[in-house]
């Protein structure tokens, strides 16, 4: 399924989604760098330029190009009421055939974190990937040691399935994840995130 870049829009209670523009750098930019001691521990080592406009303006055509081909669904969260950039989620690695599933990852800036703006957007990203890609699975990892990033996934329906070794290169360091899984069709159990 393509789809329109400009047409998607996820609205939820308090946040609106969607791909980044190369209006928002100023945004992003303050946002990343105010929030990078909270955010680094938790992420791949950041590139000399990561924060450059050109950085950016190569983001935000990876994410036309993204939408456009289906492969992903880079999201900017924006709070409803003032407009400001809260963090991004992106539905990546999105594989049709006989997998229909996507990989699942997420940020939040540090002064937004614990407000539940995150557990909003992956409810709304989870239903946009069941009820309008016909994703059957949706998969996420994170370090074992980040309780937080934990507990969102569970209270979002994500159920815990195991553990990769050396999965991702995080901080400049091959880490091992727990991986988390939330399945349009849930047989282990109710879930939300259906």
């Amino acid at each position: 399924m393509l789809l329109n870049r400009r047409k998607l829009r996820i609205e939820t209670e308090r946040l609106t989604l969607r791909p980044p523009n190369h209006s928002d750098f100023r945004d992003w930019a303050a946002l990343r760098l105010e929030s990078r001691d909270f955010l680094t521990p938790w992420e791949p080592s950041w590139a000399d330029d990561h924060l450059s406009r050109k950085s950016f303006t190569n983001r935000v055509y990876w994410a036309q190009r993204s939408v456009a081909g289906g492969t992903a669904v880079p999201l900017f969260l924006f709070r409803r009421d003032d407009g400001v950039l809260v963090g991004a989620i992106t539905l990546d690695n999105i594989r049709r055939g006989p997998a229909q599933a996507g990989t699942l990852g997420y940020w939040t800036g540090a002064a937004h974190a614990r407000r539940g703006y995150m557990r909003e957007a992956i409810g709304a990203v989870v239903h946009h990937a069941f009820a309008r890609l016909d994703l059957s699975r949706l998969e996420a990892a994170c370090l074992p040691e980040n309780a937080a990033s934990r507990g969102l996934l569970e209270r979002s329906g994500f159920k815990y399935e195991g553990v990769a070794q050396s999965y991702l290169q995080i901080d400049g360091r091959w880490r091992t994840h727990v991986l988390y899984a939330a399945l349009r069709s849930d047989r282990r159990g109710r879930t939300e995130a259906g």
